[in-house]
């Protein structure tokens, strides 16, 4: 690839997960290429992907400054990115913090990215509405909430008194789905929750 950029990034237009990626990218001044992959048509799953990730998901990135690494899993790549790119520490953490980072960055991708992600599959996607499976999801989704509001209902920010890279993929995750009609009544119930 020599489009001259620092970074290719592999992603897709819906998902959360790239979007998190590109984020810290522009914060962090890096140059990169985004390759948006179809996925009506297979391309995370064709050979041409499946060489950089075998899983055949996205996000994945090559690092052309750094001997064309590649990386995929969205935390991982974040992760990647603060300690080799933020040697100021805009947007990461030091010392001890630094775990609590990584404890954020964690508990994000095991279980904000996959029961938001199931919420989003059975309410929008799946052939059939299975109301247990919406509910069971829901439920867990709104535990997520809970813990991200006992801790963001004391202090602005997940980690250090700024915005981290510890904030970031739980706001990609949010904002894209606002717009899911669980989701929405996840919200309407919380907000509701909140007021008395």
């Amino acid at each position: 690839m020599s489009h001259g950029k620092q970074i290719t990034l592999f992603t897709h237009t819906g998902g959360p997960s790239g979007w998190a990626v590109a984020f810290v990218l522009v914060e962090l001044g890096l140059t990169y290429e985004s390759v948006y992959l179809d996925f009506q048509k297979g391309e995370h799953k064709a050979p041409e992907f499946t060489k950089y990730n075998p899983n055949g998901r996205v996000p994945a990135i090559i690092d052309h400054s750094n001997n064309d690494l590649v990386l995929w899993e969205s935390n991982a790549i974040i992760q990647y990115l603060a300690e080799k790119y933020d040697t100021d520490h805009r947007i990461s953490a030091t010392g001890d913090e630094k775990y609590h980072q990584l404890q954020w960055l964690f508990f994000q991708a095991s279980g904000q990215g996959p029961y938001y992600g199931q919420v989003a599959w059975f309410s929008k996607y799946h052939p059939e509405k299975i109301p247990s499976a919406i509910e069971r999801y829901c439920n867990e989704a709104k535990r997520v909430l809970s813990v991200l509001e006992s801790v963001l209902s004391k202090q602005e920010w997940l980690v250090g008194g700024k915005m981290t890279v510890a904030d970031i993929p739980f706001v990609m995750w949010h904002k894209k789905l606002l717009e899911v009609p669980s989701i929405k009544k996840v919200y309407a119930e919380r907000a509701a929750l909140s007021s008395k």
